[in-house]
């Protein structure tokens, strides 16, 4: 045998041994990556279906809401308001809009605004119908009454 040549046996292997170590790390993390990747647009995915559902299932919580303004609370409409907002709550959907609120456009819908002097702000003052959001995600805006300044 040559002597020369096995020599340099041992480090050809090592040579190789760490090409494929790094090949199969970059693997690795490409995997990893691809699988990140996937699961983010999994969950992106859930959330505007269940944003859509939701959006669909409003105009029910307005009949509810209808109905419970106009009608004594029976007990059967108590027990589905209870109902459909716990299971509508576990998927996410939050109401807002409370009387006092700062008015923002970005979230409230203004249908009348009232002129007071000693205001400094826009502020909710009547909210005609209660906005809805999902996460991020806002489903409707609340529609809703402002008192403010006087336009300058």
């Amino acid at each position: 045998m040559d002597e020369g040549r096995l020599d340099t046996e041992p480090a050809r292997l090592r040579d190789q041994l760490r090409e494929r170590t790094a090949d199969l790390q970059r693997v690795k993390a490409e995997y990893d990556n691809y699988r990140k990747r996937v699961h983010r647009d999994r969950m992106a995915v859930r959330e505007i279906a269940a944003a859509n559902v939701l959006r669909t299932l409003l105009p029910v919580l307005d009949a509810v809401d209808r109905a419970r303004e106009h009608e004594p609370p029976t007990p059967g409409l108590k027990d589905i308001t209870e109902t459909l907002c716990t299971r509508l709550g576990a998927l996410g959907l939050e109401t807002f809009g409370e009387e006092g609120d700062p008015f923002d456009p970005a979230c409230h819908e203004a249908l009348v605004h009232h002129v007071r002097a000693d205001a400094t702000r826009l502020t909710c003052t009547k909210i005609l119908r209660p906005g809805y959001r999902t996460g991020p995600h806002l489903l409707r805006p609340a529609t809703v009454e402002v008192t403010g300044p006087p336009p300058v």
